[in-house]
């Protein structure tokens, strides 16, 4: 499917046209914000004014085509260098070339030479900045608000593209009020009800009961609006593939022969019904029958190797969809699958964790960056590169606005069995700073910070394994294996560090009260028993800097039956 792209109708024309003629250029620039661009190049060629060349540079512009509509302004101002909207097209070319600066000049030469009271310039200014990427959204809010406040300023697209600038700045609310507007000035006008609906459903929150309405809406306004019937295919695709296709056949009759690109429907409609092979087959035959294949059929051949697990040929037709294909119209989901593709055939680690980051920045909500990143985190994690796995779980704490415990509790875990204790002490602080009341988490924080400080010079697991007990013997049945392994640590610290007999055996006596058969506790407290010791009181110091690779010491605990280092913890799900 071509671009499509919100109309820019230009009410107020530049030039006095005959009632026909007037009544040909706006069922042009209909089709223009149909995205039926075939049939409004067709209309637009018969007519022979500067609105209609302005227009067929914006059609180029909207087919990608930059260096044909450079050409189509350049020839057209050698005959009328003043006029104001062909000035701003070919500003709009300047923009899409990177030259902002030239770009701003003709901007405002534009609003120069129509005194800054065309409604019509000042509308297209603002497209121009909307549109492409390099423009500048608040300039275009700027502009467009002096449209709407010209006297008997009527034209709708003059609000929709102001909500499209507003969107372009994440402000959502004054969107929706200026495409609001747009129906205030007619009621009937559907792009305004689909782009309300769009606010909504790129929140990435459920909001369904909201936007689909509105696009049910928008039909209802104007049934042969095409691009409401392409989105709510692209909303089903993947969830109900019987309304994906009832919605397709309406696009597709709605666009009639604008659509050049059916046959990547058909490969796409059996991609979406996980009929591989046969995606494959269509989609080879439309290679064959095109001269310049729809860039979108080479990504159903890449997706549909990779649903069969064919990473070679998948890893080939994903490359050559990226060749072919805009980057801006490559999403997040694209470079995920390639990404895991990659992983899946040696050598490719570091050229798949950009394409992991290319996903995560292509994409625009948390949730989906969220789920981005945690999927880089599993498959990493999956074969067993903690380290990887890490990095990505801990890039999704930086980005989820409110970490659950599992979130917390991987970032920590897989920092832990990759050997960065100091990583995984700090995250499971803040696992205890979330879920104070929870013994769970105090146990393992004291857990990794002992295999931080495992001289128990530090005494960093102190603190957390004496919250450990506190907590833990509310309710000893529940919490056992948790308070034994924090009574070990407190015999042999106190042992060890403090030369404090008492007390050491009076962690002793706490591990017999839960297992009097526990021959280790029975044999230390005899052991403890028989020591000469003076009580002393180290002084404790918090480490200045982390240190992920401290290397395992010698526990110095004299005795016959010493606590045995702890391994890397199991896998918990909580």
């Amino acid at each position: 499917m071509s671009k499509i792209k919100s109309g820019l109708w230009i009410a107020a024309s530049l030039f006095i046209l005959s009632t026909v003629k007037a009544q040909s250029l706006e069922d042009g620039k209909k089709m223009f914000f149909y995205g039926k661009y075939k049939s409004a190049k067709t209309i637009f060629n018969k007519i022979n004014n500067a609105d209609a060349t302005y227009w067929l540079g914006q059609i180029a512009i909207a087919n990608g085509d930059i260096a044909g509509a450079k050409a189509i302004y350049q020839q057209a101002l050698t005959t009328a260098s003043n006029n104001p909207l062909l000035i701003v097209g070919m500003g709009h070319v300047e923009l899409a070339e990177g030259k902002t600066q030239e770009a701003r000049q003709r901007f405002e030469t534009a609003i120069s030479l129509s005194n800054g009271k065309n409604a019509a310039v000042l509308n297209a200014i603002g497209f121009a900045n909307v549109d492409i990427k390099e423009g500048d959204a608040a300039y275009a809010i700027e502009k467009l608000k002096q449209a709407t406040a010209l006297k008997g300023m009527k034209d709708p697209d003059v609000y929709i593209n102001l909500g499209d600038a507003y969107r372009r700045i994440s402000e959502g609310g004054n969107a929706q009020l200026s495409y609001q507007g747009a129906l205030n000035l007619n009621k009937n006008y559907a792009i305004a009800s689909y782009k309300i609906g769009k606010i909504y459903q790129t929140q990435g929150i459920n909001q369904e009961d909201i936007y689909l309405p509105k696009y049910e809406e928008s039909i209802a306004m104007d049934p042969a609006f095409p691009v409401v019937y392409y989105n709510l295919y692209r909303y089903y695709y993947e969830t109900d593939i019987n309304k994906a296709e009832t919605y397709l056949a309406k696009y597709l009759e709605a666009q009639g022969t604008d659509e050049e690109n059916s046959c990547y429907y058909t490969a796409a409609m059996k991609l979406a019904a996980k009929k591989f092979s046969e995606a494959i087959t269509e989609s080879d035959k439309c290679i064959a029958t095109s001269a310049t294949p729809y860039p979108y059929i080479y990504q159903v051949k890449a997706l549909a190797y990779f649903n069969m697990n064919d990473s070679v040929n998948a890893k080939t037709a994903f490359e050559i969809y990226f060749s072919k294909q805009n980057p801006d119209k490559i999403v997040g989901q694209d470079y995920d699958k390639y990404a895991r593709t990659l992983l899946k055939l040696p050598g490719n680690d570091s050229v798949a964790a950009i394409y992991f980051d290319k996903a995560v920045a292509a994409d625009t909500t948390e949730a989906g960056k969220v789920a981005l990143l945690k999927t880089a985190a599993t498959t990493y994690e999956a074969q067993k590169k903690y380290k990887d796995a890490a990095k990505w779980y801990n890039k999704l704490l930086a980005v989820k606005k409110s970490p659950n415990r599992n979130d917390l509790y991987n970032a920590a875990d897989n920092s832990f069995r990759s050997g960065d204790y100091a990583t995984a002490v700090a995250v499971f602080t803040q696992y205890t700073q979330k879920y104070p009341e929870e013994t769970y988490g105090f146990y393992t924080l004291g857990k990794y910070s002992r295999a931080l400080d495992t001289s128990m010079v530090l005494g960093l697991a102190f603190a957390p394994l004496e919250k450990t007990i506190q907590l833990g013997e509310l309710d000893t049945a529940k919490n056992k294996s948790y308070l034994i392994y924090s009574y070990k640590y407190m015999v042999e610290y106190y042992v060890n560090i403090k030369k404090d007999k008492a007390t050491a055996i009076a962690y002793c006596d706490k591990i017999l009260l839960l297992e009097p058969t526990n021959t280790e506790a029975i044999s230390n407290k005899a052991a403890i028993g028989s020591m000469k010791m003076t009580p002393t009181t180290p002084v404790q110091t918090t480490p200045t800097a982390p240190r992920p690779e401290i290397k395992p010491e010698t526990p110095k605990v004299p005795i016959t039956k010493a606590v045995p280092k702890k391994a890397a913890p199991k896998k918990k799900t909580k």
